[in-house]
């Protein structure tokens, strides 16, 4: 093996954006950094010098005529509203993005949203009083969705040991839920939140309002895979049946025609700024930051209703010298919250925190022991990003 070779095919040289801190080793992106300028049909710079993808969009997103897109956004709705019963799907958390989203649709746009949750692995407290809030303050309908909790914890386990990626069977049930209740229920429209795409995928997702329909094109159980495992051999190997795997399955596309489901993104209709969404639910649905910041970064109030999320950003600092704080400060960077200078120093002082509050939980949870955690951990450390010195691991490379 090279000395400096990449476990996952990420760029063998480490570059940072010079707007916000993040850098080109974020997973499943785009993010580039080119030194020839393109414009693209609208005359906007979307290839500056050392500026990645995420930091371009903002820049688009700063030029857009908002006031256009809530129009299309008011006629979309018109054609979906009923005089009884449910007209729209929003899945939540009961985090401040979803909270937002179901609450002013509800309230500023006269919809009839119903919410729908699926469930985190471990709640903690302040996630569940939250989810609570949506419904006794925020005036949202909800249900709770929670998957056969025996094969969760499986998947969860072997996504941990497969991938060192904890989160994946959340994320993916997270992302069937709305569909898949949208034809349960014969509700024809799912609005998510914010498009992913604005963090750093390909620019031009971002110019489209609606999931990608590829998404729901794979019913074939030896091509999804759940823990880096198929659905296949998860039932042979664990003695699970096919019905077990229905809510991480999307249906069919042809289904999803047929009762002409439309899933988009909240966010290509309304300007999406995530520290104004907390200051919205915080208002209106009751939502509470923790008492104390989240491990590993500075801030109290994103991705708090999961034990397990902490566990998610420890492991992409792992694998990408990626943590929490540096996704929450290049985020909050690009929202003119705070400097870039503020955003290094917060990183340095927080990225890549180990989360010590809910160890035993999650070790319990995922059935393993400290030593092997450690092990699984240290296998997954890729050579162009970490050196062991003096028996202790070093990140090679950190922003400045």
């Amino acid at each position: 093996m090279k000395k400096n070779h990449s476990l996952f095919g990420m760029p063998e040289e480490v570059i940072f954006c010079k707007n916000c801190i993040i850098s080109n080793q974020r997973p499943n992106s785009t993010i580039e950094f080119k030194s020839k300028n393109t414009l693209n049909k609208k005359g906007i710079d979307i290839d500056e010098d050392g500026i990645c993808s995420a930091c371009k969009y903002n820049d688009i997103k700063n030029k857009i005529n908002w006031d256009d897109r809530e129009t299309k956004l008011k006629k979309l709705l018109e054609k979906y509203r009923k005089k009884n019963g449910y007209d729209v799907i929003v899945p939540s958390s009961g985090g401040k993005d979803s909270a937002y989203a179901a609450h002013i649709l509800k309230y500023k746009y006269n919809m009839n949203p119903l919410t729908v949750t699926w469930a985190p692995h471990l709640y903690t407290e302040i996630g569940w009083k939250n989810l609570q809030n949506c419904s006794h303050i925020g005036g949202l309908d909800n249900i709770l969705f929670t998957p056969n909790g025996r094969l969760h914890k499986k998947i969860t386990s072997l996504a941990f040991k497969n991938l060192l990626h904890p989160f994946q069977p959340f994320i993916v049930g997270q992302r069937v839920v709305g569909p898949l209740m949208a034809t349960k229920f014969d509700i024809p429209l799912v609005f998510y939140g914010e498009n992913q795409a604005e963090y750093g995928n390909s620019l031009q997702e971002n110019y489209v309002p609606t999931m990608d329909k590829k998404f729901f094109s794979n019913q074939d159980i030896e091509k999804i895979f759940l823990g880096g495992v198929s659905i296949k051999e998860l039932m042979s190997n664990f003695k699970f049946k096919l019905n077990d795997f229905t809510p991480y399955i999307p249906p069919k596309l042809e289904e999803l025609e047929k009762k002409k489901v439309e899933v988009h993104y909240l966010g290509y209709y309304l300007k999406w700024d995530p520290q104004e969404c907390f200051y919205y639910a915080s208002e209106h649905t009751g939502f509470k930051p923790n008492i104390e910041r989240t491990e590993g970064s500075y801030s109290k109030y994103s991705s708090i209703d999961d034990k397990i999320d902490d566990f998610h950003y420890f492991t992409t600092f792992i694998k990408f010298g990626i943590g929490r704080a540096t996704y929450d400060a290049s985020q909050e960077i690009r929202c003119g919250k705070i400097t870039r200078e503020e955003g290094v120093n917060l990183v340095k002082k927080y990225d890549g925190e180990f989360p010590k509050k809910y160890f035993n939980d999650f070790l319990e949870y995922i059935d393993i022991d400290e030593d092997n955690f450690w092990k699984i951990i240290d296998t997954y450390r890729s050579p162009h990003l970490w050196e062991l010195k003096d028996k202790k691991w070093i990140l090679k490379k950190r922003v400045s």
